[in-house]
């Protein structure tokens, strides 16, 4: 059960702007509206308005106008919500706003919660709750592919496929249970290899589905890019070339950059985060000393690793550097920058260039100063995790909850093939199956709880 009286707030970002729009919802929502609503066609109520139509109208009470309005009608339960929604659509002053809220207010309605609207469309059943958080996600996406990973969540892509796994189990339940209830008669209603083969394909789904949280989080979050190398290679100028602005300090000092910098950009639709450590040498320098720990660091934490090179310089260092930069990153990508390439002697580029590379490396030549070539680092940074790749049916997960549940999820199915492989007994079997079951039902929404609703709604936009 829960609070089922109307309610009202602007949808529309807070300040002023051209138009805003307030949203009513519940059983009384187009009555409440009826009461402040004035037709220029004498006699016309909204209640007596078809679903899904537009009206123009005043908003006022007795004989004061506030503004000049057009309401959206959308009836139960055909609507966001299921419920009746009014949408009134007004000019954007702050003051007409709070005016008709407060006059909304005035005939019955009350303020919503943040997340409200979306609550009642998951309580009501018009969605569950993993298309219910990929409504906030939507609104909080910064990039291309954050924007279509959260549209296919929230259109049901996800869902359907948490609904097949639970499909699956139950059916695995439903035999084991059954056999309980024989349990003195000592009969088998399943072939236990048939048993293990729906088992492990269950478990081969949830280990794929957690799998891909760790793309899901950079592509919602910003992908994690370390740029590191020796002092004065052009770190800090490569910085600033893909930022478009003089955020790092550039000097010819060695030691410059002390500490991790780091920023967030969106380049060709994908979401950058950049950290620019301090450059790789030996020094007696305490503070110095910290930054270039803080650099290693920043190696575990990065999806993609830009190793900046003078290629100036001689090529025999910078191998070792590579060597040596290998031997400290696990699976992430690599990218060779060899800096300073308009000033450099094409022996050294032609050597470079020979240098073998492993499947998760690449090489790029570029000029930091002059930007040139930043256009290819950028489309190497981009294949690098193939982020274009995704298609709009393939299912990646993004959300921290979402892979917590999976996880748990993927440990009782794990126990549950380790049972039957065993022998184990059917009680305990049934017991894992409905653990992995409950955890499943936590990410829809068919097992949960009011906390849950309260964590995962407050987060929300008021007037979503």
């Amino acid at each position: 059960m829960f609070d089922q009286k109307t309610i009202c707030a602007i949808s529309t970002p807070p300040g002023i702007g051209g138009i805003a729009v307030i949203r009513v919802s519940g059983s009384e929502a187009i009555s409440i509206a009826d009461k402040i609503y004035r037709s220029p066609h004498a006699g016309k109520s909204l209640t007596d308005q078809k679903a899904n139509t537009m009206h123009f109208g005043v908003i006022q009470l007795e004989n004061n106008i506030v503004d000049e309005v057009v309401i959206g009608l959308f009836k139960s339960p055909h609507s966001f919500t299921c419920e009746d929604i009014v949408e009134i659509s007004c000019h954007g002053s702050v003051y007409i706003q709070q005016q008709i809220l407060q006059l909304l207010i005035s005939q019955g309605a009350r303020l919503a919660q943040p997340g409200e609207f979306t609550q009642r469309a998951f309580l009501n059943g018009k969605m569950d709750l993993s298309q219910a958080e990929a409504v906030a996600d939507l609104i909080a996406s910064s990039n291309s592919a954050a924007h279509k990973l959260a549209l296919m969540q929230m259109r049901g892509g996800f869902s359907n496929e948490i609904k097949q796994l639970r499909a699956g189990l139950l059916r695995f339940a439903a035999l084991i249970e059954l056999e309980l209830d024989f349990a003195e008669e000592d009969v088998e209603f399943a072939d236990r290899s048939s048993l293990i083969e729906l088992a492990t394909n269950i478990s081969n789904l949830l280990q794929r589905l957690t799998d891909s949280f760790r793309l899901g989080n950079v592509i919602k979050n910003g992908i994690p890019v370390a740029i590191i190398g020796e002092t004065n290679v052009g770190k800090s100028t490569l910085l600033n070339a893909l930022l478009n602005e003089d955020k790092a300090i550039v000097s010819d000092i060695h030691g410059t950059t002390r500490d991790v910098i780091e920023d967030v950009v969106n380049i060709a639709g994908t979401l950058f985060r950049f950290s620019d450590t301090a450059g790789i040498r030996d020094t007696a320098d305490i503070i110095e000393t910290m930054g270039i720990e803080r650099s290693y660091l920043q190696l575990g934490k990065a999806e993609i690793v830009l190793l900046v090179t003078d290629i100036s310089r001689e090529v025999g260092p910078i191998k070792d550097r590579i060597i040596k930069i290998r031997e400290k990153i696990t699976d992430q990508q690599l990218i060779i920058i060899a800096n300073k390439v308009d000033i450099a002697q094409q022996v050294a580029i032609r050597q470079l260039s020979a240098f073998p590379l492993l499947t998760n490396e690449s090489l790029v030549f570029i000029a930091a100063k002059s930007k040139t070539n930043i256009d290819e680092l950028v489309q190497k940074m981009q294949n690098s995790l193939n982020l274009k790749s995704i298609g709009s049916e393939d299912i990646v997960v993004s959300n921290v909850r979402h892979y917590e549940a999976l996880s748990l999820a993927l440990k009782a199915i794990k126990l549950v093939i380790s049972g039957l492989q065993t022998g184990i007994s059917g009680d305990f079997l049934a017991q894992d199956i409905r653990e992995c079951l409950h955890y499943l039902g936590e990410i829809t929404g068919e097992i949960t709880t009011d906390e849950t609703l309260g964590y995962i709604f407050r987060n929300f936009c008021i007037g979503k």
